[in-house]
């Protein structure tokens, strides 16, 4: 029997899970779990990749205890954020995708290369974390002068494992910095940006070899196994576990909900860009979706509200409440605000609407105003596409959340067919069991 390792890291958490077929199913075990966050530096949104890394060494140790023998191993996690690299060495800090540096770089940018010229040449929804403005900065704060690589979150956790530096086009393909067309890094944007050429370097696809644990690995986490590419941006993966009956639209519903579908190829037209659709690498595909926040503000709401009540309690609560006020979900102030309730509030109430007058109405007008956000986008990838989808298929945590898995019917008027597995992890176990033969 042969054993696949699976690490998946989230923006709130990270587990190691692993995969093996019996008896011609997939079958999985989680050997390790942490908890994952970024940290608040002065005024920056940063992450600890130090820790990261010493996380991940833990579970890959935890899973040889159990399992001796393991033939590859492949981590996925958010896409856009990177570690910027002078050598061997990191140039500290690693800014979190939150952070609010991006301001300025915005402005600059696209006085350089209009949004709409990039939209065609990448293919990238806009989002103001999006690794090329992340980049700019960096090139304003002279943090670019010494660096020598920027390698996106999974790649440099991989070449920690390794000491090999390779870039994979699912992770790449979120940092508006890819052409759709050569599915490489595109140079005129580099050159025009003013970016050092010497970042660039040659993506691979899933599937690819990374290499071998590095002697110094072998030893901390007590035996050897190949590193190789799944789809290491966690979208891509968990869209690889989906087994669907028809060509539907998904939405991975976590952190962000990321609402798509599978296309051969990418569709760069204006109506596509106005309305946020952004065109990432799959397995042979593109993914033809948005971004739309998603459990991150219930998230928020609970931490803020009441911590201790469980998940599935609060759709509950949500459920008795009367208060289906709409807000824009999308809307930047709902990005990192210091008090959610608040954000939420202060909106309502300057669209002219009453506020909420109780815990279960802010998360029922969250959950409502969430799955109205849905309807909109399936309605324009219909439009763009120029197709009609009877159903909708729904991935991640997100899945388990019977009320919101209502609503979002009823807004939609599709059918939802949730699937409340492991998803990102599986597509992760999938990509790599194919290399072998083992799976599909």
């Amino acid at each position: 029997m042969k054993y696949y390792l699976a690490i998946d890291i989230g923006a709130s958490s990270g587990r190691h899970i692993v995969g093996y077929m019996k008896d011609g199913e997939l079958i999985t075990d989680e050997v390790y779990r942490f908890p994952n966050g970024m940290d608040s530096v002065g005024e920056s949104l940063t992450w600890d990749v130090e820790r990261l890394l010493r996380e991940v060494k833990a579970g890959i140790a935890k899973a040889h205890e159990k399992y001796p023998k393991i033939e590859s191993l492949s981590i996925d996690t958010w896409g856009v954020d990177y570690v910027l690299m002078a050598g061997d060495k990191e140039i500290f800090p690693v800014y979190a995708y939150r952070d609010s540096r991006t301001e300025k770089p915005i402005e600059l940018v696209h006085g350089i290369i209009p949004p709409e010229e990039l939209y065609r040449i990448t293919g990238t929804q806009f989002q103001s974390f999006n690794t090329v403005y992340q980049l700019y900065a960096d090139k304003l704060a002279g943090r670019l002068d010494e660096a020598t690589d920027f390698l996106m979150i999974p790649e440099y956790l991989m070449y920690k494992l390794t000491g090999v530096k390779k870039k994979e086009f699912t992770e790449a393909s979120t940092a508006s910095l890819v052409n759709v067309n050569t599915l490489q890094l595109d140079h005129d944007i580099f050159a025009r940006l003013g970016l050092p050429e010497r970042l660039i370097a040659p993506i691979y696809m899933p599937g690819e070899s990374v290499g071998m644990l590095t002697d110094e690995v072998k030893r901390e986490v007590g035996g050897d196994v190949e590193v190789v590419f799944c789809a290491t941006h966690d979208t891509g993966s968990a869209v690889e576990a989906i087994d669907m009956e028809t060509d539907a639209p998904y939405i991975s519903s976590g952190t962000w909900s990321l609402l798509g579908v599978k296309l051969q190829s990418a569709l760069t037209d204006e109506r596509s860009r106005l309305s946020g659709y952004s065109n990432e690498g799959g397995v042979g595909y593109f993914r033809y979706l948005k971004n739309i926040t998603g459990m991150w503000m219930i998230q928020c709401l609970r931490s803020e509200l009441c911590p201790e009540t469980s998940y599935a309690d609060i759709a509950k609560m949500a459920a008795d409440s009367n208060y289906t006020e709409l807000f824009d979900v999308n809307d930047p102030v709902f990005m990192a605000p210091e008090s959610m309730k608040a954000a939420i509030r202060d909106y309502l109430v300057a669209e002219g609407k009453p506020a909420p007058a109780c815990d279960a109405d802010y998360f029922n007008s969250a959950y409502n105003s969430l799955a109205a956000c849905y309807d909109r986008a399936i309605r324009d990838l219909e439009f763009n596409t120029g197709r009609g989808y009877s159903e909708i298929y729904i991935v991640g945590g997100g899945a388990k959340n019977s009320y919101l898995n209502e609503l979002t019917e009823r807004y939609t008027g599709k059918r939802v067919r949730a699937l409340p597995i492991e998803a990102t992890a599986i597509g992760n176990l999938k990509i790599q069991m194919k290399r072998h033969g083992v799976y599909g």
